[in-house]
């Protein structure tokens, strides 16, 4: 160290002298210094001022200009070297060396604005104010296809640099995305595919750019989904594979990748490693086998992927992901209900899946899950459900395969997802009024749905069990379904939900509530009254704000409610005739005349 105290001092001086010999022997012995012990030299060439003098041999024309830009690269490699190189006024001159012809020099330069930019806002603020990043991709752009080893280790290091520049900094992301540097480093991959280290610098440079949504177009434009496939077909090491997967799932999650990745042949690799791995326990292969199925499952979330990979319901992808079902890994259980839920999203492939027996499947997977089951895979399963039940010529069918009384085994689950979702099958299923007056005749599913309509943690449960409960009465037409939900507390939900911010909900809402009052009128009026039902509606009918249908069928069910004694003293009070003279002149006719009919109503039996 005394020695490196030496040196210290003789640069000074050779470096104000200039004298070249001398100046290369001194640097020499730091780069010797650094290597023995990087950190403990970075501390005495910062103590000793020397970096302000670096700044003045970082010139074009000499020999030691390399050897300069060596020693601040290896300095840099310290966290708290950064900010003095910044300091120094050593950037801008760095960046200038980028224009330099020399291939040593641009090398250790690139290598030491990398280092600068590491993990530090001055120093890749200082090289943006310079303008280095457009000269590196200048650079990357016409050294793109020499495969000479030393234009791919500079070629390397420039792809780091640039990686180091703009990590986890969105706006300098988006200013590399602008200069057009994903069709080069795409191109690069193609033409670089065999060098290692090139290759992984281009993945982990895809991995920071893909997570920014304004890059999915340009690389949509690109062929890095051929490009990436080719590499993945070709890795064997876990890791590797790791770094491709954590570039595509980024990216697939853009329709149109999603499609190119199919094209490519990404799906057919997928299903490969999940054969390869669905048997072992090795904690690697675990991970490989989710990773791989879960993007398969999103890469179904694009229509045309999805619908190219179903094939009409004969493709070997569809057959493969429904032999997942029965399966006993309950990752590939999961990625197969949810693969049945994306392919579930068109009457077609729905009425085809039902009609092949693919209920019957998820019922026995649902089976499997009654007791102490795996939530994710319940979930799934009923997802998939909730979907097939959309088409009207699957409600029936699905009814006489048992689907209600499957489904009810849920009741007692006490995870919000699950719950949600048990609900929305349920709500798809009671089109038919047979299915609505035997559901809504169930004391324990109406008491349970009543307690939901509580769930004020939980507004997606809340929301559906009130859609249910208003979906039972709907469709039955039943006096025993309003009565059960009139006991089981029910009435009040209902109103609220008239209120919704959702004018579906409402609707749905005010036509339960009307029939209610037209077929029960006595045993509800009691909740009717005390959950405020009146005012709401005079609130409703005022507020300039609500939809037709909204005004209208809230005069339909304050017509309805007239029969109620208390009810009618309530609308009486409330001076509903001055609202509902306004609505007549209304621009909707049926509400115009809905008023009309409504105002003589009131007349009369005010």
């Amino acid at each position: 160290m005394d020695n490196l105290s030496d040196t210290l001092k003789k640069l000074k001086i050779t470096a104000v002298d200039r004298t070249d010999d001398s100046l290369e022997g001194c640097l020499d012995c730091l780069l010797q210094a650094l290597a023995q012990n990087n950190m403990e030299t970075s501390e005495k060439i910062q103590g000793s001022g020397i970096l302000q003098l670096f700044a003045s041999l970082l010139v074009p024309q000499s020999s030691c200009t390399a050897k300069v830009a060596n020693i601040i690269a290896e300095v840099a490699k310290n966290e708290f070297m950064r900010i003095p190189c910044v300091d120094a006024g050593l950037i801008s001159p760095l960046v200038q060396l980028l224009n330099s012809k020399d291939q040593e020099v641009l090398l250790q330069t690139g290598r030491a604005l990398g280092n600068i930019c590491y993990d530090s806002h001055e120093g890749r603020s200082a090289v943006d104010q310079a303008g280095g990043a457009q000269i590196v991709i200048d650079h990357l752009r016409s050294l793109c296809s020499k495969t000479d080893p030393a234009n791919e280790k500079l070629l390397t290091v420039f792809c780091g640099m640039l990686m180091n520049y703009s990590n986890e900094n969105d706006s300098l992301q988006a200013q590399l995305i602008n200069m057009g540097v994903i069709p080069t480093l795409v191109k690069l991959l193609g033409i670089h595919c065999q060098n290692a280290a090139l290759t992984e610098m281009c993945l982990v440079a895809f991995g920071n750019l893909a997570e920014l949504e304004s890059s999915k177009e340009q690389f949509a434009s690109t062929n890095i989904a051929e490009e990436l496939v080719k590499l993945f077909k070709k890795q064997i090491d876990h890791d590797k594979r790791e770094m491709v997967f954590e570039v595509l799932a980024p990216l697939a999650e853009n329709d149109a990748i999603k499609l190119q990745l199919v094209e490519a042949g990404l799906v057919e690799c997928l299903l490969e490693i999940v054969q390869q791995k669905v048997d072992s326990d090795k904690e690697e292969d675990i991970a490989e086998l989710k990773t791989a199925s879960d993007l398969m499952v999103l890469l179904l979330l694009g229509d045309e992927s999805m619908q190219k990979l179903f094939e009409g319901g004969k493709g070997n992808v569809f057959q493969r992901v429904l032999s997942w079902i029965p399966s006993n890994n309950h990752q590939l259980q999961l990625a197969g209900a949810l693969a049945i839920a994306n392919f579930a999203r068109n009457d077609g492939n729905c009425i085809h899946m039902v009609d092949n027996g693919i209920v019957e499947k998820l019922m026995g997977l649902l089976d499997r899950h009654v007791e102490d089951g795996n939530v994710t895979v319940q979930h799934a399963a009923l997802s998939a459900l909730r979907n097939l039940a959309i088409p009207v010529i699957n409600k029936a069918k699905m009814l006489s395969a048992g689907v209600t009384e499957a489904v009810l085994k849920f009741l007692k689950s006490e995870m919000p997802p699950v719950q949600f979702k048990l609900l929305g099958t349920l709500r798809m299923l009671i089109d038919a009024q047979e299915a609505a007056e035997q559901l809504g005749a169930n004391v324990k599913l109406v008491a349970r749905l009543v307690e939901w309509c509580e769930a004020k943690d939980h507004a997606g449960v809340m929301g559906e069990s009130s859609r249910l409960l208003s979906a039972l009465i709907r469709h039955s037409k039943s006096k025993d379904v309003i009565k059960t939900i009139v006991q089981s507390g029910g009435i009040k939900h209902l109103v609220t939900m008239a209120t919704s911010e959702h004018v579906i909900m409402q609707n749905e809402a005010l036509v339960a509530l009307a029939l209610i009052a037209a077929l029960e009128l006595g045993t509800a009026e009691k909740d009717l009254e005390s959950a405020k039902l009146v005012q709401i509606l005079h609130t409703l009918l005022a507020d300039e704000r609500s939809a037709p249908e909204i005004k209208y069928n809230s005069m339909v069910l304050i017509c309805a409610v007239m029969g109620s004694e208390s009810l009618h003293k309530e609308v009486q009070d409330l001076a509903f005739l001055d609202v509902v003279s306004k609505l007549r002149s209304h621009e909707n006719k049926s509400v115009a005349q809905q008023a009309s009919l409504t105002e003589q109503r009131l007349a009369v039996e005010s």
